[in-house]
């Protein structure tokens, strides 16, 4: 027979559950009620196009090496110390890591919408494994069994859908609901893992990898041409990364000593 306070707990946890899928649905919902929202060709003209040593658009190039090394990094970390839960989104999530190397310096080697296409597909895979691993860890261990592949493919289909219609609302929605669902879960649930606290480190980063990005020429002519927006996007967004990696590394299950934060 459940006890009073364990039926309580478990209440208020199912509420908790239910308003992040609501937000999940939600929002979603919101997505394909707005507006179709156009690629501008301007998002390919960067401020920074120097060349070196035969490298067109240096910068922009060179800084996917931390991606590379990272990416890399969290597969082996997941080889030698699988997670107890969604190992398999997480390793999938380091992969399409080191992929976007590959996929984002093609792009700014050549930046056009054909090879955008090849930096984006790793990074809707990427979102996609990251949100399958943070539901799993927070709703239900089996969810990615489920979850996962359908997921990916929705991430997939994002991109193929801004490049056939020109209309970036799903791709948007696949970047930007991880990052609701990592606030979501810091707020709401009792973690089984200690170092939970590397999560909002990787949000905070990442969100100074976008502000960075959308003021590309700025940050340019503020550093003295020394660095510009979009290359410091791609060191924070590693940051982020790492962040991540630490916490899968570094974290430990909760014990009755060391009791979750309520």
């Amino acid at each position: 027979m459940v006890d009073h306070e364990t039926f309580l707990s478990s209440a208020a946890r199912f509420r908790r559950q239910g308003l992040l899928v609501l937000v999940v649905v939600f929002s979603f919902l919101v997505v394909t009620r707005i507006d179709p929202i156009p690629q501008a060709q301007s998002y390919h003209e960067f401020a920074d196009q120097r060349p070196l040593a035969g490298i067109p658009n240096f910068m922009d190039v060179t800084t996917n090496l931390p991606f590379l090394v990272l990416g890399l990094l969290g597969v082996l970390l997941c080889l030698r110390k699988p997670p107890p839960v969604a190992r398999v989104s997480w390793t999938i999530l380091f992969l399409a890591v080191a992929a976007v190397a590959a996929g984002s310096a093609w792009y700014h080697l050549d930046p056009s919408d054909v090879s955008l296409v090849w930096d984006r597909l790793p990074m809707a895979v990427g979102f996609m494994a990251l949100f399958t691993a943070l539901l799993s860890e927070s709703i239900r261990t089996g969810l990615e069994r489920y979850l996962l592949v359908p997921l990916i493919v929705a991430g997939v289909a994002s991109v193929a859908y801004w490049y056939k219609n020109d209309d970036l609302r799903f791709y948007l929605w696949v970047q930007f609901i991880p990052l609701i669902c990592i606030a979501m879960v810091a707020a709401l649930f009792r973690t089984p893992y200690t170092k939970q606290y590397f999560l909002l480190l990787a949000l905070a980063f990442y969100i100074l990898a976008k502000v960075s990005e959308a003021y590309d020429r700025a940050v340019f002519e503020l550093t003295h041409h020394v660095i510009s927006g979009h290359s410091l996007k791609h060191l924070l967004a590693a940051l982020a990364l790492l962040m991540i990696v630490l916490m899968l590394g570094l974290r430990r299950p909760q014990t009755e000593t060391n009791p979750p934060p309520p």
